[in-house]
């Protein structure tokens, strides 16, 4: 039976906290490693984590000293740990009982090639209630639609992968060097690299629950100033070099043309400049690409 390692990062999440650690234990997966990893909390997290760590002596305990961000939190913890798979998991989220059974079992059909296995989600509002799956379903299925197998080019184009449900194969984490520490978020990038060479795999089940902040860093996206949209660029930049066929290099086209818009919606020069010129690189600035960029950027 293979370990499963769950990071668990926190960053003031006392509110949620408890719920978060406690989803933890509730796991039927058995074998298990939990490291706790606290960002420079200031709002009593640090206590609570230290009261679960006291109470599963088998939890270790990370305090940071200091804010590290996500991605450099993460890579400490992963530094601690010996799983075969990994979790990348929010203590303001939760955790539903059979998760982790489920995904290793689903892990052992899909195969070595398999770098990381995810889920739909429930998506409740900052006081637990249910707003919606991650995934909306009718008759013709999925939206946003998952795919399955090797998806470089599906992650280029598109976002359809619930962050937060990710099962991680820690050789494909290996292989990467962990997150990228210069960046100021993780799961793009993640995705960039990993399925170049790894397979993902959607399994259609909810496994998690994740609640909707308006204050979280993904509603602040694109502000100026904000960093999300240059560590966007610089992973465009990566997939660039990743790329190996038009139909790829199609794909992260339709990617910087998006990002692009976004930033000139917001009036964020310096990104829309960059986006620009890597369209560029693409040899696909279109009329309509030249006009706006001249009027707002």
């Amino acid at each position: 039976m293979p370990l499963v390692t769950i990071i668990a990062l926190c960053y003031n999440h006392a509110r949620f906290l408890e719920a978060a650690l406690d989803s933890i234990l509730a796991q039927t997966y058995p074998h298990l490693e939990v490291v706790l990893v606290d960002d420079a909390s200031t709002d009593g997290s640090a206590d609570i984590l230290r009261r679960y760590a006291a109470q599963n002596p088998g939890w270790q305990l990370l305090l940071l000293p200091e804010n590290q961000n996500n991605c450099r939190a993460f890579n400490r913890g992963l530094a601690l740990s010996k799983g075969e798979f990994v979790i990348d998991f929010a203590t303001d989220d939760v955790l539903l009982p059979e998760r982790i059974t489920q995904q290793v079992a689903a892990f052992e059909r899909f195969g070595p090639r398999c770098g990381m296995v995810y889920t739909d989600a429930e998506l409740l509002d900052e006081s637990g209630r249910f707003v919606r799956h991650y995934y909306r379903r009718d008759a013709r299925g999925l939206h946003p639609r998952p795919a399955s197998g090797l998806v470089f080019a599906d992650v280029l184009e598109r976002y359809f992968i619930s962050t937060p449900t990710m099962l991680m194969r820690r050789a494909t984490l290996d292989a990467l060097g962990g997150y990228d520490e210069s960046l100021s978020y993780e799961d793009f990038d993640f995705w960039v690299r990993a399925s170049r060479d790894w397979e993902f795999q959607f399994l259609d089940i909810v496994s998690t629950q994740k609640h909707l902040h308006p204050r979280s860093k993904s509603a602040k996206s694109y502000r100026r100033h904000d960093p999300h949209l240059a560590s966007t660029i610089v992973v465009c930049c990566k997939a660039l070099v990743l790329c190996r066929t038009p139909e790829e290099r199609a794909a992260l086209v339709v990617r910087v043309r998006w990002e692009l818009r976004q930033a000139l919606r917001y009036r964020s020069r310096p990104e829309a400049r960059a986006l620009y010129q890597l369209l560029g690189e693409l040899g696909a600035i279109g009329v309509v690409d030249w006009g706006l960029f001249k009027v707002l950027g």
